[in-house]
């Protein structure tokens, strides 16, 4: 696993109620609590990444142009 990742990984862990419990209740309890607006309410996969990246280098996004695009799960600081 990438350093960044790891830090990610110890970081969330580190704000669990319980850092030993297994890594989905540590996951779900973030979000619960940290992050209760994400709408995906998961980590994101580096494929869903690679997904955004694939689809920009193509000629699919040839109307995409001049926007600031966000791989970051969904999350919504505020809603108005």
């Amino acid at each position: 696993m990438p350093p960044s990742l790891l830090a990610i990984a110890d970081e969330v862990k580190s704000l669990a109620s319980d850092p030993a419990a297994p890594p989905e209740q540590i996951e779900a309890e973030f979000f619960a609590k940290g992050r209760p607006s994400s709408l995906l309410q998961r980590m994101i996969e580096p494929d869903e990444i690679a997904n955004l990246v694939a689809y920009l280098a193509s000629p699919l996004s040839s109307a995409t142009n001049g926007a600031a695009l966000r791989v970051d799960g969904g999350v919504t600081p505020t809603i108005s």
